[in-house]
């Protein structure tokens, strides 16, 4: 059985991280090189770095950004936000970034998903998803949550398989922050119907939480920022736990 993955999230805003509850009031929480890191040394699995600010210079600040996380981390991570073209991933990845998410872009063109697979490989690519609950039906929205969409998470989820992504970053926006746990119905459902790895994001608060998302959501990996960046969970003492409730984690 493959193991299950513990990804902290550091969230960027003007070379800062920073995060908020459903996608707003963002507070800081630390540099990201200091904190990547740190959670290197803790066990974390992977790293997310989301690049949450839209400015023109994002790719520039990316490119800088990733090129000091590699040389602090040995843990593979995931580089995303702005992120549109084959020419803005090849910068990142020659900068050492393992992997790219895109998310936006993903929607606005979807063939881009089958050119950066066919470019890079599907291992190298994440799209991320970002969906909260409107009239009963997950809808799919766009830039950090404030555009909403027609699409339905689901169907766009196996579009977004058929197309040669790698793996799928799921956040429920209703859970976001909350600390009330993960969108385990909506995670198990995406585990089941598709065969690519599901990572859950959003309402991570306790222990509990990552055992349910892992047994109930069938998750593949569970994302977490505020409670990692606050010291609210420690790493290492959650996978103890995981693996006294026979949850596969690499210690």
């Amino acid at each position: 059985m493959l193991t299950k993955r513990i990804i902290p999230c550091l969230d960027i805003k003007n070379g800062r991280t920073v995060k908020g509850v459903n996608f707003v009031d963002l507070r800081d929480a630390g540099d990201p090189v200091e904190l990547a890191a740190i959670y290197a040394e803790n066990g974390a699995d992977e790293l997310v770095f989301l690049d949450i600010s839209a400015t023109e210079e994002r790719r520039k600040t990316l490119a800088d950004l990733v090129l000091h996380v590699s040389e602090k981390v040995n843990i593979p991570f995931t580089v995303g936000g702005g992120i549109s073209s084959v020419e803005d991933v090849d910068v990142l990845l020659k900068c050492g970034a393992d992997k790219v998410s895109i998310n936006s872009s993903a929607v606005k063109n979807p063939d881009l998903i089958n050119q950066l697979s066919a470019k890079f490989g599907s291992q190298c690519i994440v799209v991320a998803i970002d969906a909260k609950q409107i009239d009963g039906k997950w809808t799919v929205h766009l830039v950090g949550g404030k555009v909403p969409t027609e699409l339905d998470l689901f169907e766009w989820a196996k579009e977004v398989e058929q197309r040669g992504a790698g793996e799928i970053l799921f956040t429920s926006m209703d859970h976001d922050g909350t600390k009330n746990g993960f969108a385990n119905k909506a995670l198990a459902k995406l585990s089941t119907e598709l065969n690519i790895p599901i990572i859950a994001s959003g309402g991570a608060g306790t222990n509990q939480h990552f055992i349910d998302t892992f047994v109930d959501g069938k998750s593949d990996a569970a994302l977490a920022a505020s409670v990692f960046h606050f010291k609210e969970i420690e790493i290492n003492e959650l996978k103890k736990e995981l693996q006294s409730h026979n949850i596969p984690v690499r210690l």
